[in-house]
């Protein structure tokens, strides 16, 4: 037995305007977590101080939730688009490892803090799952790029490996 229309219908939003939307949230969410360290954390620095400590979670939520999620929804785009592939291809590679980067850079910044003040690193399950998180990503970027930019790789290899990088991509949306 089939459902009624109505009940199984999904809510039909145009694509770009839903981007535009996401991205608009995206620069809030940035905009929001820069205010609260540089208002009620007391700013920023490279100084070793809690203000180093400051550009972690600018960092990490610009390139893990704001980057890593426009690439993830670059390369959904709708597959009605005619054109070639290979610009959003680009696209998403370039968001991801623009992502990779802010992540780096937001690693050094605990990493420095936390040597500077004494505290240990990797203490807590926080810290843990960030550095999988990272190491996975990399994983995901080199793996994804050699797969799927490089004219070398063959097309089984591409579509054996597909499957694989659209999980281990929203699998490390998620974490």
């Amino acid at each position: 037995r089939r459902c009624p229309q109505g009940s199984t219908a999904m809510l039909d939003v145009p694509f770009p305007p839903f981007c535009a939307f996401l991205g608009t949230l995206g620069l809030l969410c940035v905009a929001m977590v820069g205010t609260w360290c540089q208002h009620w954390r007391g700013g920023f620095s490279l100084d070793g101080s809690s203000r180093t400590f400051n550009w972690h979670p600018v960092l990490m939520v610009t390139g893990l939730v704001v980057l890593y999620g426009a690439a993830a929804l670059v390369y959904r785009i709708p597959n009605t688009w005619s054109g070639p592939k290979l610009p959003w291809k680009v696209l998403h590679g370039s968001l991801a490892l623009g992502a990779f980067v802010l992540t780096v850079l937001g690693l050094a910044a605990v990493f420095r803090f936390h040597n500077s003040q004494g505290t240990p690193n990797m203490y807590s399950l926080h810290s843990w799952m960030g550095l999988a998180t990272v190491l996975l990503f990399s994983c995901q970027w080199a793996v994804g790029f050699g797969a799927f930019l490089l004219p070398w790789a063959p097309a089984w290899l591409r579509a054996l490996y597909k499957p694989i990088h659209v999980f281990f991509g929203s699998t490390i949306l998620m974490l």
